[in-house]
């Protein structure tokens, strides 16, 4: 996690967005996910209004680069009557992993759900994101949760 000091972690804002742009069709494309333009305008239109859920982060260098980012949102857990934040995505780029972004992020989304009393912070990975679970695995307790998706 060298040099994790140096990084700034703000909301991202226009100067940023072909940077945002570049790393969120990196994290599509990790994820073997069709993206096109629209739908990447979609999600940075969500992460600019302050009246939608999902909110975004991103990690700048110390040369102001962007190369990580973090979208995430509250949820409510009925059983539990609290709300909770799920971090929806976390990607760093290739060039910059080691570089203590990824842990600056969840962190920075922690700090986030902390302050406005936020029960949880939860998040969910494939399988085989090994480097990934490496570092989640050192954060955060993995459930015992199978997670099903039903097509709308």
């Amino acid at each position: 996690m060298q040099g994790a000091k140096a990084l700034s972690i703000v909301p991202p804002e226009e100067q940023h967005r072909e940077e945002w742009e570049r790393l969120y069709s990196g994290y599509a494309a990790f994820y073997k996910v069709q993206q096109t333009p629209e739908m990447r305008a979609r999600v940075w239109g969500w992460i600019q209004n302050r009246d939608h859920e999902v909110e975004g982060l991103i990690a700048l260098n110390p040369q102001g680069e962007a190369i990580g980012l973090s979208h995430f949102r509250p949820y409510s857990r009925p059983l539990m009557a609290t709300t909770a934040c799920f971090l929806d995505d976390l990607f760093v780029d290739p060039q910059a992993r080691g570089s203590g972004a990824a842990d600056a992020l969840i962190e920075a989304v922690a700090r986030i759900a902390r302050e406005r009393g936020w029960s949880l912070l939860r998040w969910i990975t494939a399988e085989n994101n090994y480097r990934a679970r490496g570092l989640y695995d050192r954060l955060a307790a993995r459930t015992d949760w199978v997670t099903y998706d039903m097509k709308l």
